[in-house]
């Protein structure tokens, strides 16, 4: 059976003219904002996304191994329906704890629910595995996630290894020694009548990255020669190579959609369930026994335009299969993991 390959130099020539003109990001829609904290010497970080005038929320968590916070409030039964902030994390587990930073920074600005004379904030989070990339001692604390509402903005944010996809890896299927660099990426689209949909997802999945457009494959495992990549698909499907995929939860693929349409709870979840569509059309293959793939979804109302919520849906899956995209070709190497953009390599 055979592997399907691609030569690394054939990956990254061809698609800087595409990536360079490309500028759109979750922040397109308006009252949100992004903010990374990045910590490039251990090669981990955190990213919040801000919806500081409140926003209905939803979540979908596809992968089996997934680490969050929050998202049982998200549900369409929940009581809850006000999201201020989505966390996304390194630092697996550790990880969780800066969404306690993100929760204290909108505490002293006074957003968050109001309720018995206090102001609770409501922040999910999810978290990736980026530990002993460079080192695993060192993960985002709450300090870290208050830094990062403090970098918070509504300008495009930095794409690639940086805030949560610093120390994000791909390509997993045969061991660190054979993987590529992910990291984070960022997309939006426009659906008229001033309707918007962005996405930001950060990618270090145990599968390989491709562009629907094309299926060309921009990151996955790679062969013992360093250069070429192997389609992680026909990988994990091709014996003897698959009694040597590693079975450990260290990969995931996290996200946020995001729109200033009027949404429910409902719509919202089924918003951010599409959302997965995107990963499964960028990331081949998603949702494994060791991924935890979850993504969020944020209706701001900020518009009152009539929504067809199959475009949406559509929408959510085209742009987080962008922002996975951008977020390979945006990615830099570290602790010895090549990048997409490393071209030069013989």
């Amino acid at each position: 059976m055979s592997l399907g390959v691609i030569s690394l130099k054939t990956v990254s020539s061809g698609i800087y003219s595409e990536m360079y003109m490309k500028h759109a990001s979750i922040t397109d829609v308006p009252g949100i904002f992004v903010g990374h904290q990045t910590n490039i010497e251990a090669a981990t970080g955190c990213t919040v996304v801000l919806c500081e005038d409140g926003a209905v929320g939803g979540v979908d968590v596809r992968g089996s191994a997934p680490g969050t916070r929050e998202t049982d409030l998200l549900r369409p039964t929940a009581l809850v329906s006000e999201v201020h902030g989505i966390l996304l994390s390194g630092g697996s587990a550790f990880g969780l704890a800066a969404a306690t930073g993100v929760v204290r920074y909108l505490e002293a600005e006074g957003i968050g629910l109001q309720f018995g004379g206090a102001t609770i904030p409501i922040v999910p989070a999810a978290i990736l595995f980026d530990l002993g990339l460079v080192r695993g001692d060192i993960r985002p604390t709450a300090d870290d996630g208050e830094a990062a509402c403090r970098n918070a903005s509504d300008s495009p944010p930095a794409q690639g290894s940086v805030g949560v996809g610093t120390g994000a890896t791909v390509g997993k299927m045969l061991g660190m020694h054979r993987a590529m660099k992910g990291g984070i990426g960022t997309a939006s689209i426009s659906l008229g009548n001033g309707l918007i949909l962005g996405a930001i997802v950060a990618v270090n999945a145990i599968g390989g990255v491709y562009k629907a457009s094309t299926g060309s494959i921009l990151a996955g495992p790679r062969a013992e020669d360093g250069n070429t990549i192997l389609d992680a698909l026909n990988v994990a499907i091709s014996p003897p190579l698959q009694t040597r995929q590693p079975a450990s939860a260290s990969n995931t693929t996290i996200g946020v959609v995001a729109t200033n349409a009027t949404l429910d709870k409902a719509q919202a979840n089924k918003l951010a369930s599409a959302a997965q569509d995107g990963v499964a059309l960028a990331v081949r293959p998603a949702h494994l026994m060791g991924d935890g793939d979850t993504m969020f979804a944020l209706a701001t109302g900020m518009s009152d335009a009539s929504v067809n919520m199959n475009g949406l849906l559509a929408a959510a899956a085209m742009c987080v299969s962008d922002a996975i995209v951008n977020a390979v070709i945006e990615a830099e190497s570290l602790g010895g993991v090549p990048a997409s953009r490393d071209n030069s390599r013989k």
